[in-house]
């Protein structure tokens, strides 16, 4: 037979006022402790969502950023974090220049990439700064090795078959849908190196320039409005600092974004074989100014001392924007 249901109706949630102190007072500490716990719970979830959402603030800061965060390591090596593929272009194909090599990364993953071209010097060939291609796009940039028309021109027209390269590659070659058409830099050994200060001049939409131990008759360029990175060599002959890459480098405006390398213990002709301080700088001069990286300004700033490598290192502080 069931029996009669005579249960008490529940008691009311919280402490029983009849329990003894002792007991009331246990309950209130359990009821804190558990209230520490859930809050500190909070926190520590709200520090991991913050872990997860600082990199893409930053990323939304600035779009333009490839690759990993750099080390004094990462911008020695010999490659970088990106994969690369290359493609010829020949001097059939192309009007302007003498068609070349073009070094990108494989992958797409990331989006478009800078660009960068670079001219080689008097008598000289592409292969003389072949070197740079893979290097250079193994950090996150297109670059194009060029032929000038003829191994003797000079640097007002190898400034202008830069600029002719720079067109082609962002408006009909085959790794155009690559490159950020915004993004663009310019570089040159000797007379390239002179024609890349005329490319700049003539382009101040241009984000980057180095010549390497430039040569140029024209020794002042107060017109520039690129930031620019000169490399020079103590030991060159042919376009000697004194009366190329240093006045080059004073006749820049003073408010620009500058620096003059001045290698220790190097020739005219250092540029033409893989350099790590050539390459060192210069991936961290292209990836402040043609991506817009701070995270490179710290091999930029302080400036370099001299070293076994560097001669001098005069220069300013990029400007932040």
């Amino acid at each position: 037979m069931q029996q009669p249901n005579n249960a008490s109706p529940a008691a009311p949630v919280g402490p029983d006022p009849s329990a003894p102190r002792s007991h009331r007072s246990t309950n209130r500490l359990v009821r804190a402790g558990l209230a520490v716990l859930l809050a500190a719970g909070g926190l520590v979830a709200a520090q991991a969502a913050g872990a997860q959402a600082a990199p893409a603030q930053a990323a939304a800061a600035n779009p333009y950023e490839r690759g990993p965060a750099p080390t004094e390591a990462s911008i020695e090596a010999a490659r970088g974090s990106y994969a690369v593929s290359q493609t010829t272009v020949s001097s059939l194909s192309v009007s302007g220049f003498g068609g070349g090599t073009v070094y990108y990364p494989t992958s797409t993953s990331d989006g478009t990439f800078g660009a960068v071209v670079i001219s080689p010097g008097y008598t000289a060939y592409q292969s003389s700064i072949a070197w740079l291609g893979p290097r250079l796009a193994s950090q996150g940039f297109v670059v194009f090795t060029i032929d000038t028309l003829t191994t003797l021109d000079q640097p007002d027209s190898r400034g202008r078959q830069l600029l002719a390269a720079l067109d082609y590659l962002t408006q009909s070659s085959s790794v155009r849908t690559r490159i950020d058409s915004s993004r663009l830099g310019v570089m040159g050994h000797s007379m390239g190196g002179g024609g890349t200060l005329e490319a700049a001049k003539s382009r101040p939409s241009l984000q980057a320039a180095i010549p390497l131990t430039g040569w140029n008759l024209d020794k002042t360029w107060p017109e520039i409005k690129t930031p620019t990175l000169i490399v020079g060599a103590d030991g060159d002959t042919i376009a000697p600092v004194a009366t190329h890459s240093e006045p080059f480098y004073e006749s820049l405006p003073s408010s620009l974004d500058k620096a003059y390398l001045e290698l220790n213990g190097a020739t005219h002709f250092t540029p033409n074989s893989s350099n790590t301080t050539i390459a060192k700088y210069s991936i961290s001069w292209l990836k402040r100014f043609i991506d817009n990286d701070t995270r490179y300004e710290q091999f930029l700033c302080p400036l370099p001392r001299p070293s076994l490598t560097i001669d001098e290192y005069r220069g300013n502080c990029p400007h932040t924007s």
